[in-house]
């Protein structure tokens, strides 16, 4: 009943964390993309008003017209709407099911044996925990310091892009030292949404609200709080593509258990980067397709040193015979790869997978191959599988 009630819990948090990043993702893009898309008014009405920019659209059978003011407008309404809550949501109900499905279980799902770090390799759960924790703290205080120390007044965000790309790539290799493959992801991209969020609560949503108290006294509200809020969300826009793949890269073994998983990370992360400069300039009215095939060409890069042979090697052991095989299968598997499994930790047979027959496991084996080879399955080796009955595996042909 427990793992039950944790996979209830599990589906409801997930739930929850989708929808509010559909919602959070798609109202920063689609503000990026009016902001970009403003013209200067026609109208001189409108000028005089001190509107600076305006976009006339149709959806839904209806026309929109969206305007921008420069400076404060005669009067601002009482219903103005403010975004915030949705990054706040997304933020919050992904660290409960950080919580639940990482932290609930760090020997499992964080603990890294496999570091060539051996303080990382012999953490504890509790150790592991804390050190996630920190390791999200720490990678929001660079980053926010890299922005205040670099560009504190927007005019040198140039030389502060470059010095966060090579935050993202330390992050990523330091990630996948520490923790488990999977973990390692899902904490990079969780550093990129908690600086996400951070932003929004700390930068944006204040600077605004400056703003907004200002123009309601009749004041000239701060610049600086404009620029700031507009550097904070332009950074979260490119962040939104690659922070996206991160979260479900736990679908996919083969990028987070190859050993040179961070490069992966990192290519990836770029590729999305790229990929969204593109859409921002095409909004701002320049078709520049070569972003399109530079992040095509670093997603192809990124499969092709992850792609099996290109940097592992081979085993020479002699192709094992059904026994040898199920036996392996029997005793590092089946208790959880069961329609009813053993392990405490599981309602179901993860990802589907069930090995209760030489059917049912034939059927799987390159998966199985890919994952005891690479050292991702058993999760945390809590079934001490040897690297001999790994070469076994590897080896077994039908």
């Amino acid at each position: 009943m427990y793992s039950y009630i944790v996979d209830v819990v599990n589906l409801l948090l997930r739930w929850l964390h989708v929808i509010a990043a559909i919602a959070w993702i798609g109202e920063s893009i689609y503000f990026v993309m009016l902001d970009n898309s403003l013209r200067t008014p026609k109208a001189d009405e409108d000028r005089e008003k001190g509107v600076s920019g305006e976009m006339w659209a149709v959806h839904g059978g209806g026309f929109y017209h969206n305007q921008k003011y420069t400076t404060a407008p005669a009067k601002l309404p009482n219903s103005l709407h403010w975004s915030f809550w949705k990054a706040y949501t997304t933020w919050l109900s992904g660290f409960a099911l950080f919580v639940v499905l990482y932290m609930a279980s760090p020997d499992f799902y964080l603990v890294n044996n496999n570091s060539p770090w051996a303080w990382a390799a012999d953490l504890s759960g509790w150790q592991a925990n804390v050190l996630a924790l920190a390791f999200l703290l720490a990678g929001w205080v660079v980053y926010n310091e890299l922005c205040k120390r670099i560009s504190p007044n927007m005019e040198r965000d140039g030389l502060l892009s470059l010095a966060v790309a090579v935050m993202v790539v330390v992050v990523a290799y330091l990630s996948t030292q520490m923790f488990t493959g999977r973990a390692a992801f899902l904490l990079t991209g969780a550093v990129m949404a908690t600086a996400m969020s951070a932003n929004v609560f700390f930068w944006i949503i204040p600077g605004q609200r400056r703003m907004v108290k200002a123009m309601q006294a009749g004041e000239a509200p701060n610049p600086l709080d404009g620029k700031r809020g507009k550097q904070r969300s332009v950074h979260n826009t490119y962040f939104t593509l690659p922070v996206v793949l991160l979260m479900i890269s736990n679908h996919y073994s083969f990028l987070y258990s190859h050993e040179l998983a961070w490069v992966l990370m990192a290519l990836l992360i770029f590729a999305g980067a790229v990929i969204r400069q593109f859409f921002v300039l095409m909004h701002a009215g320049h078709n520049r397709p070569l972003y399109l095939v530079a992040g095509g060409g670093l997603v192809i890069l990124a499969f092709w040193i992850g792609a099996p042979g290109v940097s592992g090697s081979s085993s020479e052991t002699a192709a094992p015979g059904r026994e040898q095989v199920s036996t392996i299968i029997e005793q590092h598997c089946v208790q959880c790869h069961a329609r009813d499994p053993e392990h405490a930790g599981f309602n179901a047979p993860p990802a589907g997978y069930v090995f209760e027959s030489w059917e049912e496991t034939l059927g799987q084996r390159e998966t199985i191959q890919q994952v005891v080879g690479n050292h991702y399955m058993p999760l945390g080796n809590i079934t001490n599988m040897t690297d001999e009955e790994r070469e076994i595996i590897e080896a077994w042909e039908e």
